[in-house]
């Protein structure tokens, strides 16, 4: 009698606690900034008096301890400067009459929770308290959803076009030409539909495009570069360093602040947060010094880049069996 051929138990064990494991790790790496996301140290204005500012900051300090990190202004003006450059999410304006401002496209979160503070303060002054939005959404993304999910797509986008080429691409050169060629247009198709189609970004297109192609290409460029380096094996590097560690700490959706320290600036220095925070301030702070978001983006960039041509599988790479037979020919030329 014939038998059929069945897994042994001791695999099919393995296999499940390791894919048990692997739904850990997703579970832990997308759900834990949530977990421990809160207010930290968000920098608010304060302006008004000198007699009035301190008593206000003690104050706002005892009722949410923690979680605001006042900034003195000499007045309203000098507040809206500090929040058109991102050096403030909000303010506070004391004195004959009262303000708060707040900036929805910069962090709604944070708006929601400074105009909450306007009944307290109008209590506190005894005069109407006005609630006005400096930087308001735009219409496409009224509720800000859409710079908030942003990154996922930049990163699967990014993924799948440096594994893509990894696998079908041969010789050096002709790597890097796909890559960038890949990022470009990918560059120009998002920003196209993003801005175009919903209408959710602001600002110059040509930069916009020109911040989701260069995500594009430090998400892909450094998937390839690590190939170049370490064979096959450099493929999982993107998924484990840009999905599992990059995506969640990026705060698309939050201020970067309200991560534990060191995570929140951290994730400011990775292809995804960069380029959110850069969408962002591009859309509704173009005042803003954005030169540490662009150098991080440009030096993930130019790092894949670099790994590309100087890695030992440089020429074959990952490439499958087939694109290295229809390349022989070509290699020589290489």
């Amino acid at each position: 009698m014939h038998t059929q051929p069945h897994t042994p138990w001791r695999r099919l064990l393995g296999l499940g606690a390791g894919l048990a494991a692997v739904l850990t790790v997703l579970a832990l790496a997308f759900l834990w900034p949530a977990v421990t996301s809160e207010p930290r140290d968000l920098p608010v204005a304060v302006a008004g008096p000198p007699a009035a500012v301190d008593p206000f900051a003690t104050a706002l300090q005892e009722r949410a301890p923690g979680a605001f990190d006042v900034v003195a202004a000499q007045d309203r003006s000098a507040a809206v400067d500090l929040i058109e450059t991102r050096e403030a999410y909000g303010a506070v304006v004391l004195g004959a009459q009262p303000e708060i401002l707040t900036a929805s496209g910069g962090s709604p979160l944070v708006a929601q929770q400074l105009a909450a503070l306007a009944p307290a303060l109008q209590a506190q002054v005894g005069a109407p308290v006005r609630v006005t939005d400096i930087a308001p959404f735009v219409e496409g993304d009224p509720r800000g959803a859409v710079l908030g999910a942003v990154t996922f797509p930049l990163v699967i986008g990014g993924m799948i076009g440096g594994i893509a080429i990894s696998l079908t691409v041969v010789g050096v050169w002709r790597r890097i030409t796909a890559v960038v060629g890949y990022s470009v247009l990918g560059g120009l198709a998002v920003a196209g539909v993003l801005q175009g189609w919903f209408g959710a970004l602001a600002g110059s297109y040509a930069v916009n495009a020109g911040i989701v192609a260069l995500a594009i290409l430090a998400v892909a460029g450094v998937i390839v570069g690590c190939v170049s380096v370490v064979g096959r094996a450099g493929i999982a590097i993107g998924p484990v360093l840009f999905l599992l560690v990059a995506n969640p700490i990026a705060s698309a959706a939050q201020p970067w602040q309200m991560l534990p320290t060191p995570w929140g600036a951290i994730g400011q220095w990775m292809p995804p947060g960069a380029a959110a925070a850069l969408l962002r301030d591009e859309s509704y702070f173009p005042h803003a010094d954005t030169t540490q978001l662009w150098v991080a983006l440009a030096s993930w960039a130019v790092l894949g880049l670099l790994l590309a041509t100087v890695g030992h599988f440089r020429d074959a790479g990952a490439a499958t069996a087939a694109a290295v037979e229809e390349a022989t020919p070509e290699l020589v030329t290489v």
